[in-house]
């Protein structure tokens, strides 16, 4: 019996961003069984694919060459004849300089049955990224977007039309060509006056935008050693750059932050600095896994509940049998979030500190209690938190219940300092990551004298200081949004 066909995707995946993948092609990529994908792609597009997804990277280092394309356009049919979902994911769009039409010549030979999904364009994403509009009342009222590529013959274009369009140019794929283009525009009429704009690696975080006219521009090219992918604008529009740019305004904008905490936790905390414009990298620590071991009967035992973390809510919640073992016990939370998280298990707590502190947290159970009382508080295995203390304090019986396990995550010297080369800020969520941080160096503080250190709140600036680290920024909130809000301030 012959095997099912499979089917194909031709995705256009946006310029450089996951942000700029459309609801569709998200859909397509998820349920996929192949992914065939190029250099272009964003990585965290690609971990939308499901676990087991057969991964086939098929890029090239310019987009001329034309075995390999033979080779994409074979593997896509020869996947979909396995009987297999193939995502054949693009940068832009499939069928602005793509060769999206060539991969559907291949398997519409088989009978493939294929759907293509449009990508924003570099050619107008990238620009408005830029603050550049390709039209504008006044400027512009065309736009011509071209390969900066010559063809495979040899063969380039008629400048002697293209230099009397009076709309945008719009070269892509065009720094090596960059001076022919400048030349062949001038030579056929072009004012060498006309405002040009240089884009390089456009919507990602490592955007550089270079501005000059026809007759300066090779000379700032060379000066800011330009390198692919970048496109280039050519056209009055580029002078409402200084108007309306704003990738480069965001609050984190040009600033590199180092993201240090648990890998399954890093990338909330990633997307938030990403999307007010920082620069990321990621070196988790730690590493967060769950070890709930309590006999749920006992709650009964209990008058207070205490959560100091969202972890604690997370890893408790997960593990509860019955909502109703809570219902006679107040509870109490530290910080806004980990009350955001509680909430979404329909649990409203009866109180959160003003100090986002687990002392706190125990000193205002106080009110809830009676002598003599059992007090719960759900931690990790490494929290501070000093229920003898306590317990002698208020004259209440404070007890842990560690429902999460933190584990240090050490790397050589050698790895850590290239990361830490690459970054400004130095974000510590928590004493535990300062403690595998400092042994990754080994001690030598020295490798960070030139950084900022930034610290989620007092116990982790103690933590920090005590190992002989200068803290430059403490998070005047202390969570996620704090620490973003007070790297955004300085």
């Amino acid at each position: 019996m012959a095997n099912k066909l499979g089917k194909v995707y031709i995705i256009g995946a946006g310029c450089g961003n996951i942000d700029l993948l459309t609801l569709k092609g998200k859909r397509c990529i998820e349920e996929a069984d192949c992914v065939v994908y190029d250099r272009l792609i964003d990585p965290k597009v690609l971990k939308l694919a499901k676990p087991d997804a057969e991964m086939i990277y098929l890029g090239k280092g310019n987009t001329e060459g034309g075995l390999i394309q033979d080779e994409i356009n074979k593997t896509l049919a020869q996947k979909a004849l396995e009987g297999k979902v193939v995502a054949r994911v693009k940068g832009g769009d499939p069928f602005v300089f793509g060769r999206g039409g060539e991969e559907i010549e291949e398997i519409v030979k088989y009978s493939i049955p294929f759907e293509i999904i449009p990508g924003i364009s570099s050619s107008i994403a990238v620009p408005e990224y830029a603050g550049i509009p390709v039209t504008h009342r006044g400027l512009s009222r065309s736009f011509h977007v071209f390969t900066g590529h010559t063809m495979e013959n040899g063969e380039w274009h008629d400048f002697t039309t293209i230099a009397k369009l009076e709309g945008t140019l719009v070269f892509l794929m065009g720094i090596k060509n960059l001076e022919l283009i400048k030349d062949d525009l001038i030579k056929n009429g072009k004012n060498p006056k006309t405002p040009v704009a240089i884009i390089e690696k456009g919507t990602s975080e490592n955007q550089r935008v270079t501005v000059g006219t026809l007759e300066d521009i090779i000379e700032k090219a060379e000066e800011q050693k330009i390198v692919p992918p970048a496109i280039t604008i050519i056209g009055d529009v580029v002078k409402m750059r200084d108007t309306f740019k704003w990738f480069e305004e965001l609050p984190l904008s040009g600033k590199k932050v180092l993201v240090t905490r648990d890998e399954k936790q890093a990338e909330e905390f990633s997307e938030k600095l990403r999307v007010n414009g920082a620069t990321v990298r990621e070196l988790p620590f730690i590493n967060i896994e769950d070890s709930y071991d309590f006999d749920e009967k006992n709650l009964k035992d209990y008058k207070v509940l205490l959560f100091n973390s969202p972890n604690g809510v997370k890893y408790f919640m997960n593990n509860i049998k019955d909502l109703r073992s809570l219902g006679h016990m107040k509870i109490g939370v530290v910080g806004a979030k980990t009350d955001e998280l509680l909430r979404e298990y329909k649990i409203i707590p009866d109180f959160i500190p003003e100090k986002y502190m687990g002392v706190e947290l125990a000193k205002e159970s106080v009110n809830f209690t009676d002598e003599g009382d059992k007090v719960l508080l759900v931690t990790s295995d490494i929290s501070p938190s000093d229920c003898d203390d306590w317990s002698e304090k208020y004259g209440r019986k404070f007890e842990k219940l560690v429902v999460y396990k933190t584990g240090k995550t050490i790397y050589t010297k050698e790895k850590t300092k290239e990361i830490i080369d690459q970054v400004e800020y130095i974000t510590f969520l928590s004493s535990s990551t300062v403690e595998a941080f400092h042994e990754s160096i080994e001690g030598d503080v020295s490798l960070v004298e030139n950084k900022k250190m930034v610290s989620i709140g007092p116990v982790t600036t103690k933590t920090l200081e005590e190992l002989g680290y200068k803290v430059a920024l403490e998070a005047k909130v202390f969570d996620v949004d704090g620490v973003v809000s007070v790297i955004g301030e300085e």
